[in-house]
């Protein structure tokens, strides 16, 4: 994906490739203490069809930003200062990780600037508390990562530092994401791996339906064999799974999914 480097104090540094012109605009958005990198091989495969964007929220990777760490409501406000930046009235955002509570509060706080939400991996909330529960949860998950996630992602964490990364971290289990998402109007997609030590296990995703399925405005899909960096481990899949959405929320077409995909709650609108 080409880069456009806009990095001094207040900008921010984003990859973008699309089509151009009125394309629907797609925006990617990253977890904590890490850049936008390891997004990229799910973000380029979606360029034929979406203007797609990958910025590094402020203190993350080129961007600059302000020592302490911004809390998720201000990461939140964030993405829709960036969209201003490059003159994006709506857009799609795909959250991953932190993302995922960073983009339901930018739906909640900034509706009208969100066309539907896509929640990859969506970390928050009592499965990963207290803090040293949800930090051996990510040192599972690590085992589950390609190797080559390491490459991507041990520079960003370095860059980061320890410290903050802590700090984030314990807000980001704080955080009742999927509450949050329940409680929004904007379409939403939740994509959850069968190996993820973060997410709770899919017998209470399932128990969720009858609580999602009244409001009609969220789909679930299960993936079998990947662990929380879906975006980077399984790229060809989420895209698969990501295009049959954004064609119909309702994925009531199996055969445009990916053979390890599991539909555990469908959209009716």
């Amino acid at each position: 994906m080409a880069a456009r480097v806009r990095a001094r104090e207040g900008e921010f540094f984003y990859r973008f490739a699309g089509p151009g012109g009125d394309a629907p605009a797609m925006v990617h958005i990253h977890g904590f203490g890490i850049s936008g990198s390891y997004l990229l091989p799910t973000a380029a495969l979606l360029t034929d069809t979406f203007n797609t964007y990958v910025p590094d929220l402020p203190g993350y990777g080129r961007t600059p930003g302000p020592r302490k760490p911004l809390p998720i409501v201000d990461l939140a406000d964030s993405v829709v200062r960036f969209m201003d930046s490059v003159g994006l009235e709506r857009a799609s955002l795909v959250g991953n990780s932190m993302g995922c509570p960073v983009i339901a509060r930018a739906a909640e706080r900034h509706p009208d600037r969100v066309e539907r939400v896509i929640a990859v991996s969506p970390a928050g909330g009592l499965h990963n508390r207290p803090i040293g529960r949800g930090l051996a949860q990510l040192a599972r998950d690590g085992l589950f990562e390609p190797p080559s996630l390491l490459t991507v992602a041990g520079p960003d964490y370095l860059k980061f530092g320890l410290i903050s990364a802590l700090r984030l971290f314990s807000e980001m289990t704080k955080s009742p994401t999927v509450t949050i998402l329940q409680e929004l109007d904007t379409p939403i997609l939740l994509v959850i791996g069968s190996r993820d030590p973060l997410i709770t296990s899919r017998e209470r995703l399932a128990s969720l339906a009858p609580a999602l399925e009244p409001r009609g405005h969220v789909s679930v899909v299960w993936l079998n064999g990947p662990a929380h960096a879906i975006n980077f481990s399984h790229p060809e899949e989420l895209a698969t799974v990501i295009r049959a959405y954004q064609a119909d929320p309702s994925l009531a077409e199996a055969s445009q999914l990916p053979g390890n995909a599991e539909v555990l709650v469908r959209a009716r609108r």
